[in-house]
């Protein structure tokens, strides 16, 4: 039998293989996940946690990848915690783009921590907000077994909460989920996760942008400094995205990382997501 914890385990894809149930009380959250990611989130938390750590949501928005994570933890059966941060606000943009076409009825105002709330209540028992600024609020310390990971939108907090996060993971029995190493606009996450080097492992990836990697040595203060993202230069970071690319080339990935390093060439000193324009 395939040890859950192996890179093997993920090779068959059952996520996509065998998706959950529908679930109206998750299908209700609004989510800017695509479908395979849902799957792949609700399955992580009913099959793939132990409960050797709680689960960690840097960056949920209004909760679209909390409820598939609650949604699979219950299924499961587990008995930790599901930690949400963010800081629950939206621009009108983004309300029209997201909540809006996904159900929800306009309303005045930024906050969204009220909606949050109300759509997260079938999990309250299983959930902990975390309302503000993730760096300034931090990690209250304990293992954690899943670490899934929006918001590492500007390339020196990445390294803040990094500091922050990474220590507690579990050699062995810990995933990071980054659901935006593949996006165009934040290059420095798959740096950051080369320069992390045999410390961690790529296992999954689930469309359109998430890949996920297994913790296989402690993640050390010393690691975490030779991991930094926020100096590098340009230069650095291209070097580290053609290794990425060559890592990636099998998967069939390799395309999504020359965009990340196109976008870069087209906005250099770029280290805000926002300040990235995309190549023509």
């Amino acid at each position: 039998m395939t040890d859950r914890r192996s890179p093997d385990a993920f090779a068959t894809r059952p996520w996509a293989n065998s998706p959950p149930p529908r679930d109206p009380d998750m299908d209700a959250v609004p989510t800017m996940l695509a479908q395979e990611e849902r799957d792949f989130y609700h399955w992580l938390t009913s099959s793939w946690t132990q409960d050797a750590g709680d689960v960690v949501d840097l960056g949920c928005y209004l909760g679209g990848s909390t409820a598939r994570l609650a949604a699979g933890h219950a299924a499961g059966r587990k008995t930790s915690t599901i930690h949400a941060y963010d800081r629950f606000t939206s621009d009108e943009r983004t309300k029209e783009r997201i909540l809006y076409r996904q159900g929800i009825p306009p309303f005045e105002g930024n906050d969204i921590f009220p909606i949050s709330q109300r759509l997260l209540a079938p999990w309250s028992d299983r959930v902990r907000l975390r309302r503000g600024e993730i760096e300034a609020i931090g990690w209250d310390g304990g293992p954690i077994e899943l670490l899934v990971v929006d918001a590492f939108k500007k390339a020196d907090l990445t390294d803040v909460m990094t500091d922050q996060f990474y220590p507690w993971l579990i050699p062995g029995k810990s995933l990071i989920v980054h659901q935006d190493y593949l996006h165009w606009s934040q290059p420095w996450v798959a740096a950051q996760m080369e320069l992390l080097g045999e410390a961690v492992t790529p296992v999954a990836f689930a469309r359109d942008d998430t890949v996920a990697w297994l913790v296989e040595q402690p993640l050390t203060p010393a690691k975490l400094t030779a991991a930094r993202v926020g100096a590098l230069s340009d230069a650095d970071l291209l070097d580290l995205l053609a290794k990425a690319e060559a890592r990636f080339e099998s998967w069939g990935l390799a395309p999504r990382l020359a965009l990340s390093a196109r976008a870069l060439r087209a906005n250099p000193g770029a280290r805000m997501a926002w300040q990235m324009k995309m190549p023509g």
